[in-house]
């Protein structure tokens, strides 16, 4: 049987998870989890496992409503005898809580809003098929939420950062000692990520067989799940060929002799693997920007921006479904484009040289 691949494995791994959490939910909410599967991945399906765990061990633990019996064991009607109010308290019971260990969690605006949208989701869908008589959820206004700063590397700093890579000029003598070893893998990882803009997981998820130097592109699995073919430049490609030198003497574990990108376990390495190598070198750079691989992908979308000024390129090569989402994220750029147009068009400019409409006659009919 030939070995599964990084997203295949992910999918498989991620339906056990899915089970483990539905073990915990009350077992009317297999009804939900099996309306929602054709419109959803299992990867926001683990999301609402999650969020919805804690909305009713909130229920168990904090009110009335059903501290005399185990969640599992709970019935429908449970989600009547909630009221908007609870589902207030819970919100403000988000916002500083302890999980069944015991550890303290906190939730900011984000992390209050995805909840709650988890819990209407829930309330949605059995109000719509009429198998409760209320539907609280709705009432309960959704947070404010405030637009994020886009933090993303200047140019200087992604060549002070591939700079970095590939000297090891800075680190420490423990990480000197790992560095001769992963340069060429971690220099060619972090030129893909800040050359193509791709999320950690497509990086992640990469086998060798996906990189075409004949056409300059990578295959890789989008969130969605549809497979798309991205294009790298020279300094990329360079990159890669250096690396996959190296990577062709590697003998690797059983089940990773495809990955692209392996550990020094010989494995395919993992998106906290490269989590943590992007914030090692990221932190000699800059200490005031919290660096991840997400913001390397913003770095690209900023970087595209600036050179094509196309949106809608940047928002096909990110992947971005809607553009909308692509335009909240540039926005400042965006901004920044329309403040240079203030004096493009001059009203009144020295007379010898100004050239008035009329002298043109021209007749532009109701132009907005």
């Amino acid at each position: 049987m030939p070995a599964k691949t990084y997203h295949e494995q992910y999918k498989i791994n991620a339906e056990i998870r899915l089970r483990e959490q539905l073990k915990t939910l009350p077992a009317f909410a297999a009804v939900f989890f099996r309306g929602i599967e054709p419109t959803t991945s299992v990867r926001t399906r683990i999301a609402y496992a999650y969020d919805l765990n804690i909305f009713f061990n909130f229920l168990k633990t904090e009110t009335d409503i059903c501290r005399d019996k185990a969640v599992r064991d709970l019935d429908l009607g449970v989600l009547d005898r909630v009221s908007p109010t609870t589902i207030q308290d819970y919100l403000d019971y988000l916002k500083v809580y302890s999980n069944n260990e015991d550890t303290e969690r906190s939730n900011g605006e984000r992390g209050l809003s995805r909840k709650l949208s988890s819990v209407r989701s829930f309330y949605n869908y059995f109000y719509r098929l009429q198998m409760i008589q209320n539907n609280p959820a709705s009432i309960v206004r959704m947070p404010k939420l405030h637009d994020k700063d886009i933090i993303r590397l200047d140019s200087d700093e992604v060549s002070t950062l591939l700079d970095e890579v590939d000297t090891g000029t800075n680190l420490t003598k423990q990480q000197l000692n790992f560095h001769d070893k992963t340069r060429v893998r971690d220099l060619a990882l972090l030129t893909l990520l800040l050359g193509t803009g791709i999320r950690v997981s497509e990086c992640v998820g990469l086998d060798i067989n996906d990189v075409d130097f004949k056409n300059h592109g990578i295959r890789i699995i989008r969130k969605g799940g549809n497979q798309v073919v991205v294009y790298f430049g020279d300094e990329v490609e360079e990159a890669l060929l250096e690396y996959l030198k190296e990577r062709n003497q590697v003998i690797p574990v059983e089940g990773h002799e495809n990955a692209l990108f392996l550990s020094l376990q010989r494995k395919r390495i993992s998106v906290r693997a490269v989590e943590m190598l992007v914030k090692k070198y990221a932190s000699l750079v800059t200490q005031l920007k919290k660096i991840t691989p997400h913001k390397l992908r913003s770095t690209y979308g900023t970087q595209l921006y600036k050179e094509t000024g196309d949106i809608y390129l940047v928002a096909d090569v990110l992947g971005h479904s809607d553009v909308n989402t692509t335009k909240k994220h540039y926005a400042a750029i965006e901004d920044s484009r329309r403040r240079m147009a203030r004096n493009m068009v001059t009203l009144k400019g020295n007379k010898k040289d100004q050239v008035t409409i009329d002298a043109f006659d021209l007749d532009l009919g109701d132009c907005d």
